[in-house]
């Protein structure tokens, strides 16, 4: 799962619309943000395994820090206060925290069983990654939903929040495509190095194309 996890994020802003877009989209990446840290220092492991699934390469051997169910909530919780602390918006706290859980549920139903409950518990997954149309079919249908969502609530205030905005959609769209179309990674340090630089970008592009789009 990957744009569907964006897709989630700009809906979210009905929502809570005085909050950035870019604590929208970090609440549903947060585990896929804390990931690669720990994958970087050995805590969580990856094995890079053509054929794994017909849709990645990856095979998730251990990450029970940054993908259970439960230590989720946790992140969920820590995340939610800061951003609620920032904003002042008291309703964002149950929605960073549904974004946050939400990581899992999709995960769940993409990836084989490897996403554990808490450490150590049984994993669980359905599976759909085994199928490269069914999983495009949804997380495309997700995320052009999530973009009608956004734009419904949103409108740009000048050029950077249309076409700032409307080329990050783009580049989301084109990493997607490109992870589905490219050979297997060169190694787990260019995954990590990647999944870091890529995080930064998109939630600091995120922050700023959504400073340049008025609330409807």
């Amino acid at each position: 799962m990957f744009i569907g996890h964006f897709a989630v994020g700009l809906a979210a802003k009905r929502a809570v619309p005085r909050v950035s877009l870019a604590a929208l989209f970090a609440g549903a990446q947060l585990a896929d943000i804390i990931w690669p840290v720990l994958v970087a220092f050995g805590v969580e492991r990856v094995r890079i395994d053509p054929g794994n699934t017909a849709f990645t390469p990856l095979d998730f051997v251990s990450y029970p820090y940054s993908h259970s169910l439960v230590l989720l909530a946790v992140w969920g919780v820590v995340f939610g206060w800061i951003v609620t602390v920032a904003t002042g918006v008291r309703r964002a706290f149950g929605v960073i925290v549904a974004l946050v859980l939400s990581h899992w549920v999709l995960d769940w139903v993409t990836h084989r069983p490897d996403m554990p409950l808490y450490p150590g518990s049984a994993k669980y997954g359905l599976g759909l990654w085994r199928s490269v149309p069914g999983t495009l079919v949804m997380e495309v249908v997700m995320f052009l939903a999530g973009l009608a969502i956004y734009f419904a609530t949103t409108r740009p205030r000048d050029a950077i929040g249309r076409w700032g905005f409307g080329l990050l959609a783009a580049t989301l769209l084109i990493i997607y495509v490109a992870n589905v179309t490219n050979p297997a990674p060169p190694s787990v340090e260019a995954i990590w190095i990647a999944a870091i630089a890529g995080a930064v970008l998109i939630t600091v592009w995120a922050w700023w194309v959504d400073r340049h789009r008025d609330v409807i």
